[in-house]
């Protein structure tokens, strides 16, 4: 660090929108940043407001001791470091890309091969969000080396540490966008349905997106439903699985007179009739996590 900028020096690599994002970040709250990505050209906006340009993946490496990077998955990141994977020795990794749980730990082995220290981290916002208000990253990996780039890491956004283990952040992030990327494409398959009979997506989408809000008024916030899940408690005394169930499979028959794909509520009604025939028909449709769970 200089004596006029107290600010850890950052290099980012991988700059689609996100990695821009965070780099823009950095930069804002005055971080010294260095950037590379394989093609140059997206680094041009960085530069212009300041970054400094690597012109390779060990150049990038020699920027500072911690390295965000943001790429399409780990394999990429060997791709790019491990040829370079001699200067690594010193450094701390933040790998915020996109992977398993496994590989994250993988990745925390091959790192401490090298001498560096490796954090896992899931991004949990959209890249024009990053460093705004309401952004939160997931992390993972050693606690002191966190604690350590943590005032540079919260310029990206709220940090929310889960352990040493490196993998959990990946584990979170993956189990957060199954609720999220499930939820979209119920929306989607939602609006084909009606859109189906003529009716037009206006009329029906603010009402869908008002029936997903409303879903925590419905179940609470969350920890009295994980109490129940955690006990096996599922006491039906009010949506039991076989009225669930038959609900689901009016969609799945009304998706098929539709024309629209009816995979994702083919998939749905599966977990209710695997659930019936298990003998959790009279049960709250929450007894669907006793099929759904490992060992189900």
């Amino acid at each position: 660090m200089s004596a006029t900028n107290d600010r850890e020096p950052v290099t980012v690599i991988g700059l689609g929108p996100m990695g821009r994002a965070m780099a823009a970040a950095m930069m804002r709250a005055g971080h010294p940043v260095t950037v590379w990505n394989r093609t140059p050209g997206r680094a041009d906006g960085l530069v212009a407001q300041g970054a400094t340009r690597a012109a390779s993946p060990a150049a990038a490496v020699a920027g500072g001791e911690l390295i965000v990077l943001s790429l399409t998955d780990y394999p990429a990141m060997y791709d790019i470091l491990g040829p370079v994977a001699g200067l690594l020795a010193g450094k701390t990794l933040v790998n915020l890309s996109s992977d398993t749980p496994d590989a994250s730990r993988e990745a925390a082995q091959w790192a401490a091969k090298h001498g560096a220290a490796f954090v896992t981290g899931g991004v949990m916002v959209p890249a024009p969000a990053v460093g705004g208000p309401g952004a939160y990253v997931f992390y993972s990996g050693p606690q002191d080396v966190f604690a350590l780039h943590e005032p540079a890491l919260k310029v990206i956004g709220e940090p929310k540490y889960l352990g040493a283990d490196p993998g959990l952040a990946q584990l979170f992030y993956q189990a957060h966008l199954d609720v999220f990327l499930t939820a979209l494409s119920s929306l989607l398959h939602a609006t084909a349905l009606v859109t189906a009979a003529g009716v037009p997506a206006a009329e029906f989408l603010p009402g869908a997106l008002d029936t997903l809000t409303g879903i925590p008024t419905m179940i609470g916030d969350g920890l009295e439903l994980a109490r129940e899940l955690e006990a096996g408690e599922h006491p039906g005394d009010l949506s039991t699985a076989l009225m669930m169930g038959a609900t689901a499979d009016h969609i799945l028959r009304t998706s098929t007179q539709a024309g629209v794909d009816i995979e994702l509520p083919t998939a749905v009604k599966s977990h209710y009739d695997r659930a019936i025939a298990a003998g959790h028909g009279t049960r709250n449709w929450t007894a669907l996590y006793e099929v759904i769970k490992a060992g189900g």
